[in-house]
């Protein structure tokens, strides 16, 4: 039995997971992470405590993904937007410390690459590439079923590479990454701005461009239109960069693919002309709400499972 973490910069979701991907039981808080590491620390050691009692389980190992940057190698938090203060903290180290049993860390979207790689979209592929597009862009790469990592282990900010060199400033310094024209904010923002106080007096979502799409609104669709547009673009960088045999396509602006799934595949193949990108399959992702659970899991099984 594996204690899995999920931490986000919302929610620490808890669960114990077996060698199969089953999750057997969870639970969950609000990450909260103004109250400090430490803290944050105490709540993840009683949930794990109390979802190993609540399945009867004796754990084996644990392990977490984390939204990023993190340092797998060592185990440790990086400068997490979403978890100020949190900077330096040996998660691993102490879960360890505290559990008696080996852990691990990733990335949260390489954790659910390697889930998915193993029991679901991804599953007996030699070339897997997970995309998740919600609030923000992220992926993760498993070729050979080996996670993909750059230099000292680092995770590759697939998000963040430039699609349009004049457009919309990203938080990460750059202008005109996928994330800030393909993510869920992003479809918002251009929304707002294009035509600005429609479909509502109050700020406008992604859910609720989308659902407005759903009902024909022709500025609802012309939104999700370019976001199928830049959303292609990014996944052709990817066919053409890595020519894999899967590309699964998760998060919650994928729960509307249906609306612009047609202009991603026009704009794939009409940007993909030296691969045969007709044999990439791109797929949804198979593991649903548990993914993250099963993906922290999952980090623990390529990290010491053979052993």
């Amino acid at each position: 039995m594996i204690g899995a973490v999920d931490i986000g910069g919302t929610k620490i979701a808890v669960g114990i997971v077996d060698r199969d991907g089953q999750v057997l039981a969870r639970a969950e808080c609000p990450t909260d992470p103004q109250r400090g590491p430490a803290d944050g620390l105490e709540r993840i050691t009683a949930l794990l405590h109390g979802t190993a009692a609540q399945a009867g389980a004796t754990l084996t190992g644990i392990g977490v993904g984390c939204t990023g940057p993190v340092y797998p190698l060592t185990g440790t938090i990086g400068d997490v937007p979403f978890l100020p203060g949190w900077e330096g903290l040996r998660l691993v180290d102490e879960l360890a410390a505290r559990f008696g049993v080996p852990a691990a860390m990733e990335n949260d979207a390489d954790a659910v690459a390697l889930a998915e790689a193993q029991w679901g979209a991804g599953r007996g592929v030699s070339a897997f590439i997970y995309v998740t597009v919600s609030t923000g862009i992220g992926a993760g790469m498993v070729f050979d079923g080996k996670l993909y990592r750059g230099v000292d282990g680092a995770h590759p900010e697939i998000g963040h590479h430039v699609i349009d060199a004049s457009g919309p400033l990203c938080t990460c310094g750059a202008r005109g990454c996928w994330e800030s024209l393909a993510s869920g904010p992003a479809l918002a923002e251009w929304f707002r701005a294009t035509y600005p106080g429609a479909l509502a007096p109050g700020p406008v979502d992604a859910r609720q461009i989308c659902a407005a799409a759903e009902r024909g609104d022709p500025r609802a669709r012309a939104a999700v239109d370019r976001l199928g547009t830049y959303t292609g673009l990014g996944l052709a960088n990817l066919v053409t960069l890595f020519v894999p045999d899967v590309i699964a396509l998760g998060g919650g602006v994928m729960q509307s693919r249906h609306l612009f799934w047609e202009r991603v595949q026009d704009t794939i193949r009409a940007t993909c002309r030296l691969v045969p990108h007709e044999r990439v399959r791109l797929v949804p992702a198979a593991l649903g709400s548990e993914a993250p659970l099963a993906g922290a899991a999952s980090v623990w099984l390529h990290r010491y499972g053979a052993a």
